[in-house]
């Protein structure tokens, strides 16, 4: 217990950085998860109407999943140095294959039944996704962003190993000096970012999830 007392101690007597790595560290899930997003989203509507994209992109974004972000980040510090840069773009990375994977399966999945329902009574193609499949796919759309932002989360701690800053500077202090009160310092706040990423993005898939009946 007297470990936590000191991680709050060491916490209070530090409260401007740590805010300051906090509002870092979120930086970098927002970076991240931004670009990911927008990047991911359209094509995996692409993805999920042609099966040779699918194959190309499904298949090289599932090969960035076994490459370890650490492994990313140091191959990309001799081309933008210790920088957020290199931090932002090994996040990224990270978040892309399941932000992907979802949003193909989700449109995949829709019964086409349902869009050629759509055409018959009139509707263009934009309205089509706009109105009909993109209500449809979101909930399962959300999931995959929900794994990314988790994910995203926990491993942006890795950017204090380049000096870009987060709230792994303090994990990795602490593991420096062997001292556990300043490595929770850290470690606390991920988890519970974390875990309240989970709590709202569920919430949030279930809210938008349709009917059923």
């Amino acid at each position: 217990m007297n470990v936590f007392s000191d991680a709050l101690a060491y916490a209070i007597q530090r409260r401007d950085t740590l805010l300051h790595a906090t509002l870092e560290h979120l930086l970098l899930v927002a970076v991240a998860l931004g670009i990911g997003i927008l990047t991911c989203v359209p094509l995996g509507v692409v993805t999920s109407r042609s099966q040779m994209a699918s194959l190309a992109f499904i298949n090289s974004f599932n090969a960035l999943r076994v490459i370890p972000s650490l492994a990313i980040l140091f191959l990309a510090i001799p081309y933008f140095g210790l920088s957020f840069q290199s931090a932002a773009i090994a996040l990224t990375i990270l978040a892309l294959p399941p932000i992907l994977i979802n949003t193909d399966a989700a449109f995949r999945n829709i019964d086409p039944a349902i869009r050629e329902a759509a055409l018959g009574m009139g509707m263009t193609n934009w309205q089509v996704l706009h109105k009909v499949e993109i209500p449809l796919a979101l909930p399962v759309v959300i999931a995959g962003i929900r794994t990314a932002t988790v994910e995203v989360i926990a491993s942006a701690t890795l950017a204090a190993f380049i000096g870009a800053g987060g709230l792994g500077r303090f994990i990795t202090l602490g593991f420096a000096m062997y001292n556990n009160a300043i490595l929770l310092v850290g470690a606390i706040p991920v988890a519970l970012l974390a875990l309240l990423a989970e709590i709202g993005m569920s919430a949030l898939q279930r809210a938008i999830q349709p009917p059923t009946r």
